[in-house]
């Protein structure tokens, strides 16, 4: 142990002795420690600027996209505007499955606009309800 550690622990130890540790903001509670240990370590300072600024890459934009569209697909009873949401969310879907270089077993499947003109009686009984965005990835 050199001479900087072994002050170190002398000065956390008289801390400790001294109650300076106690009452700190976050006591008591879980550390909310990240894993980043997949980001090469030369881009995880730029990655966690732009996590906390709340910046989502493309892909992750997209998918967030496309799930609020679906969810507003459900209330939407007009069969001609139901079918230019579906187009919409599929043209959506195109770009995900573009950005992502994946094989083709691996895409995102789109929506089937099939049962349009039956009113949304439950989000079970149209065909673009609940299993309309499928993701394999």
């Amino acid at each position: 142990m050199s001479n900087f550690e072994r002050v170190a622990e002398e000065k956390i130890r008289a801390a400790l002795a001294n109650g300076e540790f106690d009452n700190l903001p976050g006591s008591g509670k879980p550390l909310r420690l990240e894993d980043d240990s997949a980001v090469a370590p030369n881009l995880r300072m730029a990655y966690r600027l732009l996590k906390n600024a709340h910046c989502l890459p493309p892909e992750a934009e997209l998918r967030k996209e496309i799930l609020r569209l679906k969810d507003l697909l459900q209330g939407v009873a007009d069969s001609s505007e139901r079918a230019r949401q579906v187009r919409e969310i599929n043209l959506l879907i195109t770009k995900l499955n573009l950005l992502r270089q994946k094989p083709l077993a691996m895409e995102t499947r789109q929506m089937v606009i099939s049962g349009l003109s039956v009113p949304n009686d439950s989000p079970a009984s149209a065909n673009t309800g609940s299993n309309a965005l499928d993701a394999k990835s």
